[in-house]
């Protein structure tokens, strides 16, 4: 699914109008029948009278052809118009005429005496729908409107929010001053970038996109999308009836260090759930017999440690490379410690291996300001940085990855051509290419010592199966973010361990690929992106 800026909403906007010859009438009348449409689904009890709250462009007509539908259907319905009628112009204009010859009940708001008129019978109703604000919002709120949001916000009703809630930003998620908090959000042609960017996703409650008429064609070239159970479904690798262990591929774990075993243990297990057929676990030597006895399917492979430390030294140059010779994929870091031979010995594996490589934890510690060394890599890299280790590979801090994660993420892609999984809510892919993917799955459970090591072994798992970078790095976030979801689902949030991620992953899989989970709500033209 396409995600885009509200000036990339424009412009399809306009290509579909002027190129294509649709009447922007028709696509708010579109938008308007398919709010109705998701508001009937999702309250389909209403008990009382729905308020809807306009504004005077186009999202307050698209919210005036709600109101028709719910009043052609014999809903009690009233419009609260934040306008002079005289001040609402074009496809808004022509709605609101038949709202008006339809008899609806239409308030205009103008003056704080006419809000506190107003609000008494606001707070009576069932169901506010948020017609105010659409996408263009770029300052912020204030006035009347923001004593409306702040009333609308302290309610104990539902609101459902016409393409965006009133007041976020639509290209950030940054609330502009005040923004509504709706339950559930219906967008229309595509999803916004700030639906998806903290803090906007927790205003946007549950999220329905409706096909108002935009052609799929135009979308094409549009580099930023939210990944769909579909898509990565296709994605899994098949698993022919003749195959062997060696038709999976071998995945080799460069992990581990005094203290941190467990990271090494758990990538590796994370690797072969992932459906590598084969994983070794290449370790510090005087830590290997300690490995052997935590880990029963992974195999391991003790090399040589730096002076006076359990951890891997230059030494273990020679002889691992000499072992990666006949793989298909490495995952480099996880607990790997800092000691100055061990990232002397990240520097070289990360250029000159020729294997795909996932790079996570300490593997990227060690190249912090060291980033070129992955312009003359030998081969492909993902990197899969939290915002802390992205703040310390690029010099910055975590407060400004956090303000700036997809511009940071698509950056450090295009630089230094690698592929970047930039992990936290919304968890990110950007491909050298430019092209960047939000992931939809995960929650809490995943804020936890370990997930990483387990989301590093699964993308590596699928690297040795032959995905691209690409799809390996996309496919390991979303399964890794659904498992999560799948326990809570059947454990609740709380009290979950990283192994449990790997615990239930087989489970995860079958249901996924049955179709069975995460649960599809679809309606012609209509689709749920997230609850």
């Amino acid at each position: 699914m396409k995600l885009v800026t509200a000036g990339e909403m424009r412009e399809l906007d306009r290509r579909t109008i002027e190129e294509v010859g649709v009447p922007s009438l028709v696509l708010m009348e579109n938008a308007g029948r398919g709010t109705y449409q998701v508001l009937r689904r999702e309250f389909p009890e209403l008990a009382g009278p729905v308020t809807v709250l306009a504004g005077r462009g186009n999202n307050g007509g698209d919210g005036l052809v709600v109101a028709r539908y719910l009043a052609q259907d014999g809903h009690p319905v009233r419009v609260f118009l934040l306008a002079r009628r005289d001040e609402v112009k074009g496809d808004a204009a022509v709605n609101l005429k038949i709202a008006e010859n339809l008899g609806l009940e239409i308030w205009e708001i103008l003056q704080e005496a006419h809000l506190a008129e107003a609000l008494p019978r606001l707070a009576r109703g069932a169901l506010v729908v948020d017609a105010l604000l659409g996408t263009g919002l770029n300052a912020p709120v204030g006035g009347l409107l923001a004593r409306l949001i702040e009333e609308v916000n302290s309610l104990a009703i539902p609101v459902l929010a016409v393409d965006i809630p009133s007041g976020l930003n639509a290209d950030t998620g940054e609330v502009m001053g005040v923004a509504v908090k709706a339950q559930v959000t219906v967008t229309y042609g595509c999803a916004k970038l700030g639906q998806i960017l903290p803090p906007g996703r927790d205003y946007v409650g549950r999220l329905w996109r409706v096909d108002i008429g935009i052609p799929p064609r135009l979308t094409w070239e549009i580099k930023t999308e939210l990944a769909e159970a579909g898509e990565m479904r296709g994605l899994l690798p098949p698993r022919p009836l003749a195959s062997h262990k060696g038709t999976f591929g071998h995945l080799v774990v460069v992990a581990g260090s005094e203290g941190k075993t467990g990271a090494a243990a758990m990538a590796a297990e994370a690797g072969l759930r992932a459906g590598a057929g084969l994983v070794t676990a290449a370790v510090p030597a005087t830590l290997n017999d300690l490995l052997e006895v935590k880990l029963t399917e992974p195999m391991t492979h003790p090399l040589p440690e730096a002076p006076e430390v359990r951890a891997l030294g230059e030494a273990a140059l020679a002889p691992l490379q000499e072992f990666l010779a006949d793989k298909e994929a490495v995952a480099l870091g996880p607990g790997l410690g800092t000691h100055e031979e061990t990232r002397s010995l990240v520097h070289s594996l990360a250029r000159d291996c020729p294997l795909p490589m996932v790079i996570d934890a300490d593997g990227l510690n060690a190249l912090a300001g060291r980033l070129d060394l992955l312009e003359r890599a030998a081969g492909p890299r993902i990197l899969t940085p939290h915002p802390g280790e992205m703040a310390r590979l690029l010099t910055s801090t975590t407060r400004e990855v956090q303000s700036q994660r997809l511009k940071m993420a698509r950056e450090v892609a295009q630089t230094h051509k690698v592929w970047v999984v930039l992990k936290g809510a919304q968890t990110l892919v950007a491909a050298p290419d430019g092209r960047v993917s939000f992931n939809p799955t995960g929650n809490p459970i995943l804020a936890s010592g370990g997930t990483g090591d387990v989301l590093t072994g699964l993308i590596g798992g699928f690297l040795a199966q032959g995905l691209s970078p690409w799809d390996a790095a996309r496919l390991g976030v979303y399964l890794h973010g659904l498992a999560a979801d799948y326990l809570a689902e059947v454990l609740g949030p709380r009290g979950h361990l990283a192994g449990d991620l790997l615990a239930v992953f087989p489970e995860v899989l079958a249901e996924f690929q049955q179709g069975r989970f995460p649960p599809r709500e679809e309606d012609v033209g209509l689709q749920l992106v997230w609850s």
